[in-house]
Parts: structure tokens; sequence; C-alpha cells
């Protein structure tokens, strides 16, 4: 009897970031239907990892690294703006349902804050 040799290669990825919710962007999310929900998990979990979201853009009117992950679902479109490229953690910093082709000012002004809450506690913490 012949025995054939395995050979296991073993990769690794980045190591897992801590995904960090500003405001009520955790409620928010909460909010969106089962099936948006998960893919919403699934899409924020792969920056996690230092790999992208399959469906985003970048949103650089809030500051550098800034993206909004689009979600399709058969209720809506729901997006998800969050920054991924700080070390220690991907910040959530809004939720919410599109209700339009365009990003509301609402929306903007919400991420906005919080995009700047991330800079201004960074600062005082160096």
């Amino acid at each position: 009897m012949k025995i054939a040799r395995l050979r296991i290669n073993f990769y690794t990825t980045h190591q897992e970031k801590a995904l960090r919710w500003l405001g009520s962007s955790f409620h928010d999310l909460l909010d969106f239907p089962a099936a948006a929900r998960r893919e919403a998990g699934f899409q924020l979990g792969r920056p996690q990892f230092g790999l992208d979201p399959e469906d985003w853009k970048p949103f650089d009117a809030l500051g550098p690294g800034a993206r909004k992950i689009r979600i399709r679902d058969p209720s809506g479109a729901y997006c998800v703006m969050s920054v991924a490229k700080l070390e220690e953690a991907v910040y959530v910093l809004h939720c919410f349902k599109k209700k339009s082709q365009e990003t509301s000012q609402k929306d903007k002004e919400i991420a906005t804050v919080r995009y700047r809450a991330i800079a201004s506690q960074r600062k005082t913490s160096s």
C-alpha cells in the first residue's frame, strides 16, 4: 500500500481589527431588515481582515479613508458609512436607508460629526 504525502500550506491574513460603533449606528443597523443586516455585517467583516467590501465607494467629503458601503435589498437600498484605514479599528459612523440617489444632507452631517469625533479623540490620545 502506497501512502500519499500531503503538503499543507498555512496562509495568514491580517489580524482582525475591532469594530467600533459610533453614536446610534449599531441601533440604526438593527432597524435594517434581517437580510440587509446580515449582508451589512458580512461587508463590515471584510475590512476587519484587510479586505475591501464588495460594493463600496470612497466618501472623501467626510474625510480621508471614509467609505460608503452599499447594501441592496428587495425592500430598498441601505448604506453603512465607515472608516477602515485606521490601524486600531474599523469605525462605523452611520447606518441608514437610502431614500434617493444622493445621500441626504442630514446623513452627511451625522457621519461628519462622528468622523470629527474620531479625529479629535486620536489627537488627544497621542
